[in-house]
């Protein structure tokens, strides 16, 4: 196969489990009742903004469907929505926080129910940003021109980590209790192509970059561990599971006084990237930034204002408060939303943009709108 220097977005999909679920709706789900808790349930939602959300769980808390699920309906969708099959695909590259099991890797598990053929398989772990790594690297292989098509999926069931039984015992705290109401479940996929698809717009990928920061942070965001730092022979794998649980080792946790600093260090992040040219702010039309609550997206917006003072923040999309926060698989689930909606058109640029908070993660994609190869596409 020839090598190609392009690579462009060509599907979109995403997938939302159950109906919408407001904040009154929650507790029904989630349980969580008891004076304290509902305390701090309350503080979290008045600050995140986020006004409906959806869960893979029935009116009674159960489970509906697996993870794995969530990530291959995003992927038909994505496939529907470009017209080709899943043996049309070469690669898939998913992420994911936490897979329905320990082993095989999450992309494995989703390749096995999505079906298709042979193909390449790359699982990212992590949290939100994740989904980047996962797009760079099936964008890499799709320039490379070892693959002609690839798709990726980000997809998130946290809901099942987040109800009542796991909270049994386990003091009510902001770090345990801050993530129990910040996320939900959801999953976004987009197909990668060679050439821009034939008929409509396509989004060419013209970078990603994807930074860790840990060695200056601590963890933030966490599970699977006592503390903020794993010692030998205290981690989940070191202790019995019961002793593991009452420890509260399976929670995911957020140490919110650090909070502050990731949207700081975000916006050094960004402002690097305008600094040695990557990002043109006078021409950037659209930014999709994920972020876990609107908060964020103040502390931004006033960073940036001391940067570009005329900052034209309806260039700035997100879906927080309608889908609520996914993750992973947040960002893709946005952008399908962005192109459904036709806020794009040929030639204007998109800055994708993903905080993760686990140990101080960013990364970013830039994209261009390009017009369908027979109307001459838009460099």
């Amino acid at each position: 196969m020839a090598s190609t220097a392009s690579a462009y977005l060509t599907g979109f999909g995403r997938y939302l489990p159950g109906d919408p679920v407001d904040n009154d709706g929650i507790v029904s789900r989630l349980g969580g009742d008891d004076a304290v808790t509902a305390r701090i349930r309350r503080r979290v939602l008045d600050a995140n903004g986020i006004r409906q959300r959806h869960y893979a769980l029935d009116e009674q808390g159960e489970p509906t469907e697996l993870n794995e699920e969530l990530a291959v309906k995003a992927l038909t969708a994505a496939l529907d929505d470009r017209g080709i099959e899943a043996g049309d695909l070469r690669m898939l590259a998913t992420a994911t926080t936490m897979g329905d099991v320990l082993v095989p890797g999450f992309a494995s598990m989703v390749h096995g129910r999505l079906g298709g053929g042979p193909m390449q398989l790359l699982s990212a772990s992590g949290v939100c940003a994740s989904s980047l790594a996962a797009l760079d690297a099936a964008v890499s292989k799709i320039k490379l021109g070892d693959h002609p098509r690839a798709a990726v999926v980000g997809s998130e069931l946290s809901s099942r980590s987040l109800r009542q039984r796991r909270y049994d015992g386990i003091r009510a705290g902001m770090d345990s209790h801050f993530l129990r109401w910040m996320l939900s479940d959801g999953a976004g996929a987009v197909v990668v192509e060679f050439q821009p698809h034939p008929t409509r717009l396509s989004l060419r990928v013209d970078w990603v970059r994807h930074v860790s920061l840990a060695h200056e942070h601590d963890v933030c965001m966490r599970a699977g561990m006592d503390g903020a730092e794993p010692v030998v022979g205290s981690t989940w794998q070191d202790l019995p599971v019961d002793d593991a649980a009452a420890a509260g080792m399976f929670l995911l946790r957020q140490d919110v006084s650090m909070l502050d600093d990731l949207a700081g260090a975000g916006l050094a992040q960004f402002e690097e990237l305008v600094d040695i040219g990557l990002v043109d702010i006078s021409h950037l039309d659209h930014v999709i930034c994920h972020y876990s609550t609107n908060a964020f997206r103040d502390l931004a917006f006033d960073g940036l204002r001391k940067r570009v003072p005329t900052l034209d923040t309806d260039r700035w999309f997100s879906n927080l408060e309608t889908c609520g926060n996914t993750g992973s698989a947040s960002i893709f689930i946005a952008l399908e939303e962005a192109f459904r909606s036709g806020r794009f058109a040929p030639g204007e640029t998109i800055l994708l943009a993903v905080p993760e908070s686990g140990r101080f993660s960013f990364a970013f994609a830039h994209l261009t709108v390009v017009a369908p190869p027979q109307q001459g596409a838009s460099s």
